[in-house]
């Protein structure tokens, strides 16, 4: 492993020394978190017990829990942890985490979807469970006494009025080992049993990110490294390098070339790095450096040939794939229909914006080159820099590193390939670092969408059928294809671009139909973005079901609960959707109970409701929103007072996490509805820093009342749920206040004027 070096001063040590005359803070803690470019164990003899690679629990008593999920600021780790620490019964004050490098042992490594926490608590509570297990037994035989007899807290087993510890157990000798078939028979824990899941604990890795002894990414640094900034073509593929010109660049102290980069992997064509010994210097030379380009054939698209060429594709019923829905035809409800509504929606280009820009550290050390950056999907981008490398996956590691902000950027890890090209060409140690202008050019960002919904009804005004039809740049389609299922007509989709369109109302036939916008794919990298396909599909489906439930003169929280019958394919019949539509109905009720649905508001103010599941119909989150604003219909502008979410997800793993993730997820839904987009012009982005690009400000901000049901139902995500229903709950107290409907985000002062002058 390289080792990196200590920074004399760091970002946060000048701070420090900044802020001396004032109030300094010190912290001095034991370890409790680490990431393995900053560790050096040194090797030692004493007796360990690791019954999987999960973990390992040392002759002291300290355990350490093995984490392939990636840090992005949700405590991960401490979830996780917390997991295996209650299964295995150990004091929670003898818990460390480490972060660890890619290695084949570790399975897949992704952190994104909503999934880590459902994806690690079958694994990480077996693990434990047999932990324990395993130590009752041979503290049992140690004491003298029968196993059955015995149990463990806090580290210690007892039985026969004797006890003994763990770390005397471990310091005796313990080598027992379980498969991956002894663990999944493992059986868990009653809900009852469990200390510490639920409950409140110390996070693991807070005063190393306090006292700034983390090192992220961007930190890294080896000896003898050169910086790169690069010079980034005028379309995402296609451009061609015709000349460069680095004269004026050479009296840059510091500056050594510039570097056309040769990328057989084809993630970064037409790249010109710009080396140098410091990452000034990078930047100053790369100023001075002259390139041309031939464009590629994307050179002049725009926004608005984007949302044609997606709406022609809805036009075509021919095109597409389907989605398995339980069946139905909804032509013929359509042909029997007594009445129809039909709306379409539309949703902008989105920047992720994270704080610490993409960078990477590349190294090659003896035959293995070793990526030094933070990533979310370390399996996915692994064979992508073997092509690129021309090298087996075996010599490439990457080295893991908290992330200074993802929001499903970091999903796609494009951004290592071109550092690792120019230290492979240049046999020197490479480090780029994109600049804010840099990163937003190079986003892969959410692509815009034209969404057409239709809902069929009968005399009655009972819904009899309803169409869902989605076109956008697919990500995954751009990054993992081999990750797309099938639809029912034999035609591939990506399930993060459609998912939230197959809900949980039962409305008689339904078809959900997912088209690919292929000008979209050519002209950008579409990225998974904080909740993906359910930003856009459940703003158009909430904000329809609003229309429908105004269309047959009904309540919209009654229209709703009406649907979510939990009949048939909507029952849930997994672990993971149990309870089904009945749980959303759930929710859906307690969010209009807190906020006093039904009662008066004053002028200029509105009150509107959206549900969602989160993200999958296999991983359920329940989720309810209602928004109160307030609107002036002088100018549009919008002010939302109250966000009020109830949240049903299952056991919640850490209380504090839950709480600061639905809180995250709903003011990026608010941001996203309000406040943030762009559009591409001529090939690129518009907006490529935040003087133009603006989210959501803290004088922005709205109150929050957010809670959980209390429930022992299978854990499942928090990280993405809440964003889905904001933006549609916010629609639809628009509408409340004004009567008048929009149809597009962000929603923008001059689109609710328009749509109030509409009526």
């Amino acid at each position: 492993m390289t080792k990196l070096n200590a920074f004399p001063l760091t970002r946060r040590g000048f701070l420090i020394c900044a802020g001396a005359s004032g109030l300094v803070c010190g912290f001095t803690t034991p370890a409790l978190a680490t990431w393995s470019p900053l560790v050096t164990t040194a090797p030692t003899t004493a007796p360990t017990f690791d019954p999987t690679l999960w973990y390992a629990i040392e002759a002291t008593g300290l355990v350490t829990v093995n984490i392939i999920r990636a840090e992005l600021g949700q405590h991960i780790g401490t979830a996780i942890a917390r997991i295996l620490a209650d299964e295995l019964e150990v004091d929670w004050a003898q818990v460390r985490i480490t972060h660890v490098d890619t290695d084949p042992k570790w399975g897949t490594m992704v952190t994104g979807g909503s999934w880590s926490v459902w994806q690690s608590f079958p694994i990480y509570a077996q693990a434990g469970a047999a932990g324990r297990i395993a130590l009752i037994e041979a503290g049992a035989a140690m004491m003298g006494t029968n196993a059955a007899d015995c149990t463990a807290a806090a580290g210690v087993v007892s039985g026969g009025g004797k006890s003994i510890t763990y770390a005397e157990i471990v310091a005796h000798g313990l080598t027992r080992s379980f498969t991956a078939d002894d663990l999944a028979a493992m059986p868990i824990k009653a809900a009852a049993e469990r200390r510490l899941i639920g409950k409140p604990v110390s996070a693991l890795d807070i005063a190393c990110k306090i006292d700034g002894s983390t090192v992220y990414g961007i930190d890294a640094r080896v000896d003898g490294m050169l910086y790169a900034r690069p010079l980034l073509p005028p379309t995402r593929y296609g451009s061609v390098v015709t000349t460069v010109d680095d004269s004026a660049a050479k009296v840059v102290k510091g500056y050594v070339s510039s570097l056309i980069l040769n990328d057989p992997s084809g993630t970064v064509p037409g790249w010109v790095m710009v080396m140098a010994d410091s990452y000034a210097a990078a930047l100053k030379a790369s100023a001075l450096v002259k390139v041309t380009w031939t464009p590629g054939p994307t050179a002049a698209v725009g926004e608005q040939q984007i949302q044609d060429r997606a709406r022609a594709l809805i036009a075509d019923p021919r095109g597409g794939a389907l989605l398995d829905t339980g069946g139905g035809d909804t032509d013929a409800a359509f042909a029997a229909a007594t009445s129809t509504v039909e709306a379409t929606f539309t949703t902008a280009t989105v920047l992720h914006f994270q704080m610490e820009p993409l960078n990477t550290l590349a190294v090659e050390v003896n035959g293995v080159m070793e990526i030094h950056t933070g990533n979310q999907w370390q399996s996915l981008i692994l064979p992508q820099l073997a092509t690129a490398l021309g090298r087996d996956a075996s010599k490439i590691v990457m080295r893991t590193y908290p992330i200074g902000g993802g929001f499903g950027r970091r999903l796609n890890g494009d951004y290592a390939i071109p550092a690792a090209l120019a230290a492979q060409a240049l046999k020197r140690p490479v480090k780029m670092i994109l600049t804010r202008e840099d990163d937003a050019r190079f986003d892969s960002p959410r692509s815009p969408s034209v969404q057409t919904l239709r809902m069929a009804f009968d005399t009655k005004g009972t819904v009899i059928g309803m169409e869902h039809h989605a076109a956008a740049g697919w990500p995954t389609q751009a990054m993992a294809a081999f990750f797309m299922p099938m639809g029912t007509n034999n035609q591939p989709y990506d399930p993060f671009a459609i998912s939230g369109a197959d809900h949980w109302y039962e409305v008689g036939a339904l078809k959900v139909r997912a088209l690919s916008n292929d000008l979209a794919l050519a002209t950008f990298r579409p990225g998974w973005l904080r909740s993906v396909g359910p930003g856009w599909t459940n703003w158009a489906l909430e904000s329809f079901m609003d229309q429908a439930a105004a269309h047959v003169k009904t309540d919209p929280l009654a229209f709703r609960l009406s649907l979510l019958t939990g009949a048939g394919r909507n029952a849930g019949i997994t672990p993971s959707d149990k309870g089904g539509a009945l749980r959303q109905a759930a929710v859906l009720q307690q969010a209009a109970s807190k906020a006093g649905w039904g009662t008066a508001l004053p002028a200029g103010a509105g009150r509107g409701i959206a549900t969602s599941f989160g993200q999958e119909r296999g991983m359920p989150t329940w989720v309810a929103c209602v928004a109160d604003v307030t609107v002036d219909k002088t100018t549009g502008a919008v002010r939302v007072q109250k966000l009020t979410i109830v949240t049903d997800a299952g056991t919640i793993i850490d209380p504090d996490s839950a709480l600061a993730q639905t809180q995250g997820a709903a003011l990026w839904g608010l941001s996203m509805a309000l406040y943030e987009g762009t559009e591409f012009v001529v090939g690129q982005v518009r907006d490529t820093n935040l003087n133009t690009y603006t989210p959501l400000r803290i004088s922005d901000m709205s109150a929050l009342d957010i809670s959980f049901v209390a429930s022992t139902e299978v854990p499942v995500g928090l990280g993405e749920p809440a964003t889905t229903v904001i933006a549609p709950a916010i629609a639809n107290a628009i509408f409340s206040a004004t009567g008048a409907r929009v149809t597009h985000i962000p929603i923008t002062p001059q689109a609710v004027l328009a749509a109030i002058k509409r009526l």
